[in-house]
């Protein structure tokens, strides 16, 4: 049904497991995700200020939907400990029939 809210996801590594953390339940309590896996360590390699650098972090992957997507991003983007957070958002092209029910219904949305 056209204008139902569809699952999204979220990604953004973090400096540590405790940052990564407190933004997943800040994010839950402000009812802009259903859940965060906490996943790490990993090892990124980026260009940042035209230097090339290596460096350990945690990632994070959060789990919304697509009414709550931008306002997901926005706010993790505001939180997060590092000046300039990678945090990308998208729609889901396909999830179980229960995962998306269950994160059509963050908020209220249903």
């Amino acid at each position: 049904m056209a204008g139902e809210p569809v699952p999204a996801l979220v990604w953004c590594p973090f400096p540590d497991d405790e940052a990564a953390l407190a933004a997943i339940h800040l994010l839950l309590d402000e009812r802009l995700i259903a859940c965060g896996n906490v996943l790490g360590p990993i090892t990124s390699v980026f260009v940042w200020n035209g230097e090339k650098g290596t460096g350990r972090e945690t990632g994070a992957l959060l789990k919304t939907n697509s009414d709550l997507l931008d306002a997901a991003v926005k706010r993790l983007a505001e939180i997060h400990p590092y000046e300039e957070p990678a945090v990308v958002g998208w729609r889901c092209d396909a999830a179980a029939a229960g995962t998306a029910a269950w994160l059509a219904v963050i908020a209220g949305n249903a």
